[in-house]
């Protein structure tokens, strides 16, 4: 089986947001600098959380906070000013933490731009950090 359908067997709940670089985030190569990918993450894991009923107002609701504890980014490919980009994000796994992946994709250039991850811890209401996603966090997973 190739690699790229074993990733995909993996995606739960796969979400897309696309986007068009605008020029406040290039440098003065024109390329978009390297931190901005994880503002591009963060736009897609929260319209993964979204679609689950789980933005922050939901989360808070339920007396819980996710804080992300780990995250990062392997770039493989430019996006440039002007360029379309596609953000997908799934999780990887629910339990016992939030494992979230991403691809960003060049559209523009038919590339993949850059992979990344991150993970999410749940904690209570007043930041005591719980042993594994709640249950009824995870009916909502």
């Amino acid at each position: 089986m190739s690699e790229s359908s074993l990733a995909a067997r993996g995606r739960l709940h796969e979400v897309h947001v696309d986007l068009e670089v605008p020029f406040h985030d290039v440098d003065v190569l024109q390329i978009v600098w390297h931190g901005h990918y994880y503002k591009y993450m963060e736009l897609g894991r929260t319209a993964l959380l979204r679609a689950r009923s789980l933005d922050v107002p939901q989360i808070r609701e339920l007396g819980y906070r996710l804080l992300l504890v780990d995250s990062h980014c392997r770039h493989t490919f430019p996006l440039a000013y002007g360029e379309r980009a596609r953000v997908s994000a799934w999780f990887v796994s629910v339990a016992p933490r939030l494992v979230i992946a991403y691809r960003i994709r060049n559209l523009s250039q038919d590339r993949c731009s850059a992979r990344g991850q991150t993970i999410l811890i749940t904690t209570d209401a007043d930041g005591r950090m719980l042993p594994e996603t709640p249950d009824d966090l995870l009916q909502r997973l």
